[in-house]
């Protein structure tokens, strides 16, 4: 019988020896970097990630193929709410060039990890619709506005003659119950505003404060007629959007 005990011992050593190795092993594996493009670092801590998939490469495959961009562009710079809006100077009733560069599900880093095919071209002007996307899961409002702040610092440092325009976060309707990752952040998205808006001041920025015309009485809710899933916009929601950007691009 000890025979047996010896060897039977031996074997579950043995077992629990390569079990180990290639826990270890695994442990390895899921250290290593994931292969995307590394995200230029800025000065604010980052607690976000780039947005990826087929649509977002996809549209930036067609922003290399367009150029485009040259010191008489306007480009408007966002996410799902600035690409929907699609020809912006048929919105805005402008005969200048507005290029439409948003992405949809695009933050503030996908934004800033494609500065490249906008900055070195020194356009006109940029109109920047971001903070939205960085909302989700447990980020702070105040680190949604320091992910902000640091890409208008990226965009201020990269292309300083364009005059930059920073347009306030649009309000939601937490009562379309859809976006349950936006869920309780109805309140938070105007203290994001106004520390942006702080900012902007303090720094010679012109903000755009779109939100109060798209909220219900006193509240910081999205109008329903404005919107049909709560967070995107309807053509009554970008009537209004395009009115009030109107003053900025006509004076340019």
């Amino acid at each position: 019988m000890k025979p047996f005990l010896r060897l039977f011992t031996l074997l579950l050593f043995l077992w629990l020896g390569c079990g180990t190795a290639v826990d270890a092993q695994r442990s390895k594996r899921r250290a290593r970097p994931t292969p995307h493009r590394t995200v230029r670092k800025s000065r604010t801590t980052r607690t976000v990630r780039r947005t990826g998939g087929n649509h977002h490469q996809q549209r930036m495959a067609l922003f290399d193929r367009e150029g485009g961009i040259d010191s008489t562009t306007i480009v408007m710079l966002g996410n799902s709410l600035t690409e929907n809006g699609k020809d912006w100077a048929q919105r805005i009733g402008t005969t200048q060039r507005i290029v439409n560069r948003g992405i949809i599900g695009d933050n503030t880093v996908g934004m800033t990890d494609r500065l490249y095919q906008i900055t070195p071209y020194r356009p006109k002007a940029i109109f920047l619709m971001a903070g939205i996307n960085d909302m989700v899961g447990n980020t702070s409002y105040e680190q949604v506005a320091n992910h902000v702040i640091a890409l208008i610092d990226a965009i201020r440092r990269q292309a300083p003659q364009t005059k930059l325009f920073v347009q306030s976060i649009l309000p939601i309707d937490e009562s379309e119950g859809r976006w349950k990752t936006l869920a309780g952040r109805t309140d938070d998205i105007p203290f994001a505003n106004m520390l942006i808006r702080a900012y902007c001041e303090t720094h010679d920025i012109t903000f755009v404060n779109i939100f109060p015309r798209m909220t219900r009485g006193k509240s910081n809710q999205l109008r329903p007629e404005l919107s049909g899933d709560g967070l995107h916009l309807t053509e009554q929601g970008y009537r209004v959007w395009a009115f009030e950007l109107k003053k900025y691009v006509d004076a340019l």
